[in-house]
């Protein structure tokens, strides 16, 4: 078996997107980044996302059983700070970012570049965390340009060379 830290260190070589995930419901109002997040089928529309058991948040995710996977556009390195930061309430982090609600009650924040509205409908558990099976309930893209990734234990800006998408509805 890998030794942890290798694969940890390994691992930061993998570049990913940056996301913020909110949930709200009757268990509460919260959010994490994550960039543990990647589609699964399309038929239905289904996206998995990773989580931490031990997170303060989780037991909101599992409690509301919906939540919006908010992808974070190039210029957007605070907000991604702001919700991995534990100093901060979940509270002051919805508080210090601009967000309206989805069809789900999900936050979806005005700086993503594109948000899927989900349901969960499915939850592993594997070692430390939950895997979160979720069903696209209904996509609202952004007006951003350029994307946002983490790579090499840092945020960097990618895909400004391209024409920008014009934003779509369902």
């Amino acid at each position: 078996m890998a030794d942890v830290n290798a694969f940890r260190n390994a691992m930061a070589m993998l570049a990913g997107a940056v996301n913020i995930i909110t949930t709200d419901g009757p268990s509460g109002l919260a959010g994490f980044t994550a960039t543990a997040v990647c589609s699964v089928t399309d038929q239905p529309p289904t996206l998995l996302v990773c989580m931490n058991r031990s997170s303060f948040a989780h037991r909101f995710f599992e409690g509301n059983e919906v939540l919006c996977v908010n992808v974070l556009g190039a210029g957007n390195k605070d907000a991604p700070a702001l919700f991995a930061n534990r100093e901060f309430s979940m509270s002051e982090r919805f508080d210090r970012v601009q967000w309206t609600r989805l069809a789900t009650g999900s936050p979806l924040l005005d700086c993503a570049i594109v948000s899927f509205d989900c349901r969960i409908t499915n939850t592993s558990t594997v070692g430390s965390h939950s895997i979160f099976l979720c069903e696209v309930q209904g996509v609202q893209r952004g007006a951003g340009r350029g994307g946002l990734v983490y790579f090499n234990r840092d945020y960097h800006q990618v895909g400004f060379g391209e024409p920008p998408v014009p934003p779509a509805k369902d």
